[in-house]
C-alpha cells in the first residue's frame, strides 16, 4: 500500500463551555456543507493533544490545556462519500467562562456555534458527529458491527 492510499488521522475536540455546550463549525470546502466540531490532521511526530491545542487555537484563537481523548472513529463512511479513510480521534477540552471563538479561517469554516450537544444541526460531518456520540454515550469505540441491525 502506497502512503498516498493509506488512512490519514484526523483530530477533532469537543470543546465544553461552562452551560454544557459545544462549539460546532458550518465547514467549507471538503467537507461542506457539514457542521464539525473543529480540527485538523495530525502532523508527522505530533502528539494527540499537541495536535489538538494546535488546531483548536488556528482554528477559533481559543487557547485550551490538558485535552483528553474520548473516542476513536474509523471513518467508513467519509471513505464510502469521498475515497479518503481518516481515522479520527476526537478529545475533549473545557472552555472558561467568557472565551468566545474567533472566525481564524473563514476559507474553512463559516462561522462557529454553541449548541446542545444532544441536538446537533445537520448534515453533520460523520467523524464529528460519532465522536460526540461516542463520547455522551461514555464508549470510546463502536465497531462496524454495533450500527448493524439485528
Amino acid at each position: 500500500m502506497s502512503s498516498a492510499s493509506a488512512p490519514r488521522v484526523g483530530i477533532g475536540v469537543i470543546l465544553v463551555n461552562p452551560a454544557g455546550e459545544i462549539l460546532l463549525g458550518r465547514r467549507l470546502g471538503s467537507h461542506a456543507p457539514a457542521w464539525s466540531i473543529p480540527g485538523g490532521h495530525l502532523e508527522e511526530g505530533e502528539t494527540f493533544e499537541t495536535c489538538a491545542i494546535r488546531e483548536v487555537l488556528e482554528e477559533t484563537g481559543l487557547h485550551i490545556r490538558s485535552p483528553q481523548l474520548v473516542s476513536v472513529c474509523n471513518d467508513l463512511e467519509t471513505y464510502a462519500q469521498s475515497g479518503r479513510h481518516y481515522i479520527s480521534l476526537t478529545l475533549l477540552a473545557r472552555v472558561n467562562e467568557g472565551d468566545e471563538p474567533e472566525l481564524r479561517e473563514p476559507d474553512k469554516c463559516a462561522g462557529w456555534i454553541w449548541c446542545d450537544p444532544h441536538q446537533l444541526p445537520a448534515p453533520h460531518f460523520a467523524s464529528s458527529r460519532d465522536g460526540i456520540s461516542n463520547w455522551l454515550t461514555g464508549r470510546f469505540y463502536q465497531s462496524e458491527s454495533d450500527n448493524m441491525p439485528g
